[in-house]
């Protein structure tokens, strides 16, 4: 039976990124990292086919993480990383049947045409509304601080990141740090305002606008990097389910499919439901697991002289009842993700509220995607190519009960030595959140604690 100081379990990005932090900073820990599957990276791989270089997981990330860009710069990846600037692109939200330019600052999107005088002006109840109790809804928060105006780009944001429903998702689940704000101050306005006052006050220089960032072979470009560091059969092992641990008087015991290992730490890095069912045989979470959202990626190619928006892409809003949540201007974004004289689009379909759509006959999911596409932009031509993406995992979704389960996971690393957890759903879903919590996970286990990270304040971008 081998012995290790620390036994990793996942090999996704969380998992990686805790053994490239573990490698940078203690060379000789005595780790090794089972990952359940052929192959490490979780969601994030890049298919390419034809030419064509499309994301069926995430896109990309933003450049505003000093965790992740400390990442990049270890791994050399910050040389040739390409990048996307939200200065220079722009999103657009599909409302009332027409394409609506959302610009990228709070103030912008007040002056810009998108409510009604009278709905803007509503805007300004937050300054007197009470805080609601209890855990609200994102839509009941929004109608409750800021009027129901506002909804459909609420929507629209959410959807781009969650693929969620804005009924079910809570604002203490997806931004609890606007709402340890609007308590603090009695209002979100105030806070905010209170707040860049003390970056002000501070002297420290804006960063302005972040940027969208990938790699030219795709997302997957980083995983294989940091996948690179580690050597298959020692400090890797693959094809390697987990299948039970155990708490014992000296550390842990990890059973898998193939051999059992004991450690004196263990880091859990899989998604959170994966993580419940692991954990439910040393404590009882207060959920047993949380809802999940798919959706479906469908890559498509029209030829250059199709006009399309300068941006990032549109999403569309529930109320708009379209069959898709929205498209990315991939062409737009990267250089080469598409051969020759043509652009690649890339169209999400699915979610928290139409899961059934994924189960649709293939072309007919694809003709559905397409024909929307078509008519929102008004192209007229048929696309080049067109595939349905293999869905590489589904999103948590940040309920009620949420913050009650990140409470009880963080007692349980505080009151269990040797225990630490991170991954897709503790604490966000996005890479920069993964990077993060992966290298605060790193930084107690080297040093012994378990030091919990402070909800913070995540601008929203479209």
């Amino acid at each position: 039976m081998r012995h290790l100081t620390t036994i990793i379990i996942g090999g996704g990005l969380s998992g990686l990124s805790v053994a490239h932090r573990i490698i940078e900073d203690q060379p000789d820990h005595n780790f090794c990292l089972l990952e359940q599957k052929s192959r490490t990276g979780g969601v994030i791989w890049s298919h390419k086919e034809q030419g064509i270089l499309a994301e069926p997981g995430p896109h990309g990330f933003l450049d505003n993480c000093r965790e992740s860009r400390k990442l990049l710069e270890e791994t050399k990846l910050d040389k040739i990383c390409v990048r996307a600037s939200l200065q220079q692109f722009v999103r657009y939200v599909y409302h009332e049947k027409k394409l609506k330019m959302i610009a990228q600052s709070p103030a912008r999107i007040l002056l810009a045409p998108l409510i009604s005088p009278a709905a803007k002006i509503g805007v300004l109840r937050d300054l007197w509304k009470p805080p609601l109790t209890g855990e609200p809804t994102i839509a009941e928060w929004t109608r409750h601080r800021f009027g129901p105006a506002l909804l459909p780009y609420v929507d629209a944001a959410v959807t781009g990141t969650y693929a969620g429903d804005i009924e079910k998702l809570t604002i203490d689940s997806v931004m609890p740090g606007i709402r340890a704000i609007e308590r603090q101050y009695g209002s979100v306005l105030r806070g905010l305002i209170a707040k860049r006052r003390g970056v002000k006050n501070s002297r420290r220089k804006s960063p302005g606008l972040p940027a969208m960032t990938s790699f030219p072979g795709g997302m997957q470009q980083l995983v294989e990097r940091l996948a690179a560091r580690l050597t298959e059969g020692d400090n890797l092992v693959v094809n390697s389910p987990v299948t039970q641990i155990i708490k014992t008087e000296s550390g842990w015991q990890v059973m898998t499919t193939a051999e059992t290992l004991t450690a004196d730490n263990l880091v859990l890095a899989v998604p959170i439901n994966t993580s419940l069912e692991l954990l439910a045989a040393i404590a009882t979470p207060p959920l047993s697991r949380l809802p999940e959202a798919a959706i479906a990626n469908v890559a498509v190619t029209f030829s250059e002289h199709v006009p399309l928006p300068k941006g990032f892409g549109f999403l569309v809003p529930e109320q708009e009842n379209k069959f898709i949540l929205g498209a990315l201007f991939s062409s737009n974004m990267f250089a080469a993700r598409a051969p020759g004289n043509t652009q690649l689009l890339e169209i999400m379909v699915g979610g928290r509220r139409h899961p059934q759509r994924l189960e649709l006959p293939e072309q007919e999911l694809i003709d559905r995607a397409v024909a929307d596409v078509r008519q929102i932009l008004k192209i007229d031509e048929q696309p080049l190519f067109a595939r349905k993406l293999p869905s590489p995992g589904s999103f948590p979704q940040l309920e009620r009960g949420y913050p009650a389960l990140l409470e009880w996971k963080n007692r349980l690393e505080a009151t269990t030595p040797g225990l630490h957890i991170c991954g897709f759903g503790w604490g966000g879903i996005g890479i920069n959140d993964m990077i993060k919590g992966s290298f605060r996970v790193a930084a107690n286990l080297l040093a012994g604690n378990s030091d919990q990270q402070e909800p913070e304040i995540k601008p929203v971008y479209f």
